[in-house]
């Protein structure tokens, strides 16, 4: 990219986040339809979100001084909205809570925000909401790491496990609901997840099919699986392709599709398809990137809401024994 595109894509997000900021209320003195300054609703939020929260974990999370936290905290407990209590482990530390106010206001404040964003999304195609909801995380977990160099902290190493591995099956259909709620996608989707991936287990003993996982700490955190039955000789299905969202960016997503396809080229399947829809633009450069080609694109409804379908196809890479 040329300087000049670089400087004028800089100057379009900062025109776009001056915008996003205005839209969302943040420059007036009050935020969410409360009586609370932006700093005031977002620690509401965070302390409803985390049990037994201490000022020290609001500082990290705010983003704020510890000066400003403590003064922050102070005016939510004079005006009835927070309270503080010893902690067990530690009679020094003070763990700060909802009041019963704290927890109407926050309730409100929940209500505000869901209609302002349904509003906004009513007047989106789902392709369009899934590009906002992407790019928002993207940006935003860019901008914390230039903050606090979070790429830089050690994290539990990842290892891809292969084959059925307990709880897998609710769990990537949990990663999958989450995901996809967010623009629009219910109870029908996750049925339809569910539903197909218990068939499948049930076929993880012929060698054309393969199940694998990503594992930190014992915990499930992606899955992808290649479907070696359901599309005809030689052609390999995947499907099931998932990252947990405090995993994107990380490497876990390629380290899942890379071994899904080493596994299609042992065997020597002659193509990989694989269905998705419109607008998730981090999963294609990735599919892409791996020798996937846009084959066919057209509208449909097997998710349970209208988006356009599309297919990816990748030609064999070499041959199987």
């Amino acid at each position: 990219m040329l300087s000049t595109d670089i400087d004028e894509t800089i100057r379009s997000i900062r025109d776009a986040s001056r915008g996003l900021v205005r839209e969302l209320g943040f420059l007036e003195p009050t935020l969410a339809g409360t009586d609370l300054a932006p700093s005031g609703v977002h620690a509401l939020i965070e302390i409803e979100a985390h049990p037994a929260m201490t000022a020290g974990v609001l500082c990290t999370l705010l983003g704020l001084e510890k000066s400003s936290v403590s003064r922050l905290v102070r005016k939510l407990v004079d005006a009835g909205e927070v309270k503080e209590e010893s902690s067990h482990g530690d009679g020094r530390s003070k763990c700060l809570s909802l009041t019963t106010k704290g927890q109407d206001t926050v309730a409100a404040i929940h209500a505000f925000a869901t209609l302002q964003v349904s509003a906004a999304l009513s007047r989106m195609e789902i392709a369009d909401r899934l590009t906002v909801l992407t790019g928002l995380r993207t940006y935003t977990d860019a901008l914390h790491a230039g903050r606090t160099d979070a790429r830089a902290i050690e994290r539990p190493a990842i290892t891809i496990q292969s084959g059925y591995r307990s709880g897998i099956i609710g769990r990537s259909t949990e990663i999958h609901a989450a995901f996809y709620r967010r623009v629009g996608f219910g109870a029908y989707f996750e049925a339809q997840v569910a539903a197909g991936l218990a068939a499948f287990v049930q076929r993880l003993n012929e060698p054309v099919n393969g199940l694998w996982s990503a594992v930190e700490s014992g915990r499930i955190v992606g899955t992808v699986a290649i479907d070696g039955e359901d599309l005809g000789e030689s052609l390999a299905h995947l499907r099931w392709f998932i990252v947990d969202e405090r995993q994107r960016g990380s490497g876990t997503g390629r380290r899942l599709l890379s071994e899904a396809l080493s596994f299609c080229d042992r065997l020597g399947f002659r193509e990989t398809h694989l269905w998705t829809f419109r607008g998730l633009d981090a999963a294609r450069h990735l599919y892409e990137a791996n020798g996937f080609v846009l084959d066919d694109e057209q509208p449909g409804r097997q998710w349970g809401e209208d988006v356009t379908e599309q297919r990816f196809v990748r030609k064999a890479t070499r041959s199987g024994p």
